[in-house]
């Protein structure tokens, strides 16, 4: 990732070594400030990223509300900012995404990278929506509320210290357990994962073992990751955003709850761009195709099966009991990722979910959808009670000779047909 500039660094004195490492790096023009003139260089400068290179609460609270305040108002895309912390010393900005200051400047430098690339991101989807501004109606609204609502943290671990980590980071932020390796492998192919923490409980290999899985996965290479310990220097050549922490509960969720919420606002961007990119027609909150473009898409599916003697079936997928909101949004984005090319779904107000399943006879939608529905019956979970499971209730119709949209879906909303097991 390009570090074309401007880039700011903060520091009462000189930050050599970093400023040389940044430069090295490509970036140009690099400004350096110190906390009294950084509000003033902010605005003259207008700079893609702002490094904070000390570490610990600023000398001027004044100056640093200030630069706080106009980096969160920024018109135009995210400036990410870089704040060393080292020990019980933070970072000098609430808004600032940690870095230990005791890492090479190199790492410090990938995190920089890391966090540009959704910058980049960010600027892109604002030039969509710019360059579509005469379908605005169609378009979906880009989110206001804190992304780190959306975000869901996996802690994998076994040891004394899993039962006070979950406490304090199900404060900040959703989470998900896992006691092994494996099953954390499975949730993370199977969830929308903002940050993962290695707590302790595993041995040295098994730990190795998984960071390696996650380095050779390019979906996984941004992902915040704070490991309980010392791990091989070798990952954090490939993920940036690795640290390794002392266990202490709280120090933990302060560094990596920043990089969790920059990760959960490039997965909004991601989908909002998915949206933008099919003219609205995608739901950017869940994937699936909203209702409008699913009735539409499903009415000539209709009359293209019926024209050419071809089978089509519908599923709806409902649920058992009152849904939390997070648990119906959590099913409905891994909806997206059970469903076939070929097939098409929405979510319905009530939470329920409708598939059309294209080229494809009662039999075999029946076998689909069972198989759907056992996956979402063990993934989706329900807050407060871990142990529950999710019955995914499953009504099933197939095309006839004479039927319309209307006959159809009368067939689907009717009374339940099969029900997952």
């Amino acid at each position: 990732m390009s570090l074309q500039g401007p880039l700011i660094v903060v520091a009462e004195t000189p930050a050599t070594e970093l400023t040389q490492a940044l430069s090295a790096a490509g970036a140009f023009p690099i400004v350096e400030a110190t906390w009294a003139d950084a509000p003033t260089a902010f605005v003259s400068v207008k700079p893609a990223a702002v490094i904070i290179a000390e570490p610990g609460p600023p000398p001027s609270e004044s100056s640093a509300r200030m630069l706080c305040l106009q980096i969160a108002t920024a018109s135009g895309p995210i400036v990410p900012t870089i704040g060393l912390a080292y020990g019980d010393l933070d970072a000098a900005l609430p808004v600032a995404l940690p870095a230990d200051a005791s890492l090479p400047v190199a790492r410090i430098v990938a995190r920089l990278q890391s966090a540009l690339r959704v910058r980049a991101l960010h600027a892109a989807v604002l030039r969509r929506y710019e360059a579509a501004g005469a379908q605005a109606d169609t378009l979906p609204q880009l989110p206001s509320t804190d992304a780190l609502d959306d975000a869901t943290v996996l802690i994998v671990g076994r040891g004394p210290l899993y039962p006070a980590l979950s406490v304090a980071m199900g404060e900040r932020v959703k989470l998900t357990g896992a006691l092994s390796v494996e099953n954390a492998a499975k949730y993370l192919n199977a969830r929308d994962i903002d940050g993962v923490v290695v707590g302790d409980g595993f041995s040295q290999v098994m730990i190795d073992a998984f960071l390696a899985a996650l380095a050779q996965d390019t979906r996984f290479r941004d992902l915040p990751v704070a490991v309980i310990g010392e791990t091989s220097d070798d990952f954090a050549e490939v993920l940036p955003n690795i640290d390794h922490l002392d266990p202490d509960p709280h120090r933990i969720v302060s560094r990596i709850v920043p990089l969790v919420r920059l990760h959960a606002f490039e997965a909004r961007l991601k989908r909002v761009m998915k949206s933008v990119e099919a003219g609205g027609m995608l739901d950017a909150e869940t994937g699936l195709l909203t209702r409008e473009a699913f009735w539409r898409d499903l009415g000539q599916a209709i009359a293209e099966a019926a024209d050419r003697s071809q089978p089509l079936s519908l599923a709806r997928f409902s649920f058992e009991g009152p849904l939390d909101p997070r648990a119906a949004l959590d099913g409905a984005r891994l909806m997206t990722r059970l469903t076939r090319t070929i097939d098409f779904a929405t979510r319905e107000d009530d939470g329920s979910i409708l598939i059309a399943f294209g080229q494809t006879d009662l039999r075999s939608a029946h076998v689909v959808a069972r198989r759907i529905a056992g996956l979402l019956k063990t993934t989706m979970l329900v807050p407060h009670r871990p142990h529950d499971k999710i019955a995914a209730n499953v009504t099933l119709a197939t095309l006839k000779a004479g039927d319309t949209l209307d006959s159809l879906m009368l067939r689907v909303m009717g009374s339940r047909m099969v029900a997952a097991e």
